[in-house]
């Protein structure tokens, strides 16, 4: 045989091997009676356009309506190659989120902390190790803590509410900006005790790596397909998912301030204080309980790892919750004045003074932010994945082990069966009379169960804070850029919109 026939034949014998491959993929679910979603793309799935033309929340979307449509609970669709299930109903999320998270404790995201740091961090571990450093992180998160940095946050406001001032005299300022500066000077100071300075200073080198640890191209968007679809293989290959410069920089910040501290015994009421407490005793110095016998509290690495996921979680999402929040407000004036009057109210009640209790306990205020992460929620969709397979109640469906279970928080939360006219931005849905007459699993945009985000105090606070010393000052409306709808940028991993946020800002009289 001719040795071109020979080349020929082998590349036809591949090709003809993956194609199969990719078939049975495709039609993995349909050949175990599940329903699924139609027409997946050879190579992209039920994804095709993400991170480049569609955000994944509008691709989720379109799905979950599919089943809804059919009036199914769940259904099987393709990530890229990979057979992964929607849940659509309520009661099974729930079931899955919290009375079945023996089996569902992980979220599927791919870690590495051997070649990739920054992956052993808590949003991303599994198991075990999960289990062991949520134990530890738990109470440098509670309400006291809060209570404790709740002055670091204001003086960062203060320093917002005097940037405004210099600069809401203009025709229209780009708040998502300007908000992710606020959020970056905030979360720099409470999880590195480092004044970024971005409000005076946006081309800071925090600014610079936190926005690009957030950016999805294709070929990070892919890699993280892989390496949570194959995590045993991706591991073996040494995948790394963390962009090796944004690791250089906040890793050398991150050693720098802890030597810095440790030699000169320097004690902060904020997150790296807390967390060498843990990394050098195992525990917080007035917490009870204590790590286990021969384990170290946290290596350096690993504290590296929860200041990069605290600082990465808390700039991007209350940023983006509060810039979503003033674009709704602009919008809907007479909601704004409301809010406007009831902090107003609540900061003269207590003798003109901003406070922590003050911050905390605005109703109106909760409503909000409620009804902003509703229409916005920072993550899309939910991912839990089961370490064994897993029979669906009630049916004879199986989802395999490690098959990612996705979800779709956005979807759920724009569904108006839950939420009638759900563009409509709406605070009153909040009242506390409103909440009880629907399901408690279809409002979760930061999670629920034993896996809800262990920052949700943090996040919440950061962004009244940030609405009081705006609000209280400053009306927001419309400007010429201000679009009707928002698009989301297909590059962002979160809810992000395309070209900015602006609004025309006026002093208040």
């Amino acid at each position: 045989m001719e040795p071109v026939t020979v080349v020929l034949c082998g590349f036809i014998f591949v090709v003809s091997i993956v194609y199969l491959f990719v078939r049975s993929k495709h039609n993995y679910w349909k050949d175990q009676g599940v329903p699924f979603a139609p027409n997946p793309h050879f190579f992209y799935g039920h994804v095709k356009g993400q991170s480049q033309t569609r955000h994944g929340a509008d691709i989720n979307q379109e799905l979950y309506k599919h089943f809804k449509q059919r009036e199914l609970p769940y259904g099987g669709v393709s990530l890229f190659v990979m057979p992964s299930l929607i849940v659509v109903d309520p009661e099974l999320i729930k079931t899955i989120l919290v009375k079945d998270f023996n089996v569902f404790h992980d979220r599927g995201v791919f870690h590495n902390p051997k070649d990739d740091p920054f992956t052993g961090n808590l949003f991303g571990l599994e198991g075990n190790p999960w289990r062991v450093l949520r134990q530890k992180l738990t109470p440098t998160f509670t309400s006291g803590r809060m209570k404790q940095m709740f002055g670091t946050i204001w003086d960062v406001a203060l320093e917002l509410e005097k940037f405004m001032e210099e600069n809401y005299n203009q025709p229209e300022i780009e708040m998502k900006d300007v908000l992710g500066r606020f959020t970056t000077d905030v979360i720099g100071t409470c999880a590195f005790g480092i004044e970024c300075n971005t409000l005076k200073t946006p081309n800071s080198e925090f600014r610079k790596y936190g926005n690009k640890a957030f950016e999805l191209d294709p070929v990070t968007l892919t890699k993280f397909f892989f390496a949570s679809s194959y995590p045993r293989l991706a591991r073996k290959l040494g995948v790394r998912t963390t962009q090796r410069d944004v690791e250089d920089f906040f890793m050398g910040i991150v050693r720098e301030t802890v030597d810095y501290r440790e030699m000169n015994n320097v004690q902060r009421n904020d997150f790296m204080n807390l967390l060498i407490q843990i990394k050098n005793n195992g525990r917080l110095e007035d917490h009870a309980g204590s790590v286990g016998k021969g384990e170290v509290g946290l290596t350096h690495n690993e504290l590296a790892a929860q200041v990069f996921i605290f600082f990465l979680a808390g700039f991007e999402t209350s940023s983006t919750t509060l810039s979503f929040c003033l674009y709704e407000l602009a919008k809907s004036p007479d909601i704004q004045d409301r809010l406007r009057d009831e902090i107003n109210r609540a900061i003269d009640e207590n003798g003109g003074e901003v406070t922590y209790d003050v911050a905390m306990n605005i109703q109106y205020l909760d409503n909000v932010i409620n009804e902003t992460l509703r229409k916005y929620p920072p993550v899309e969709t939910l991912t839990r994945k089961p370490e064994q397979d897993y029979v669906i109640p009630g049916t004879k469906h199986v989802i395999p082990e490690g098959t990612i279970v996705q979800i779709p928080i956005y979807a759920i939360q724009r569904d108006p069966d839950h939420y009638p006219d759900p563009d409509r931005f709406d605070p009153d849905r909040f009242n506390p009379e409103e909440v009880k007459k629907r399901h408690p699993y279809v409002f979760m945009p930061f999670g629920e169960g034993p896996r809800i985000c262990i920052g949700l105090r943090f996040g919440v606070m950061q962004t009244k804070v940030g609405l009081i010393s705006l609000l209280r000052k400053f009306r927001f409306s419309p400007s010429a850029q201000t679009p009707e709808q928002v698009v989301f940028d297909p590059k962002m991993f979160t809810l992000s919109p395309v070209g900015g946020n602006y609004l025309k800002v006026e002093r208040v009289v």
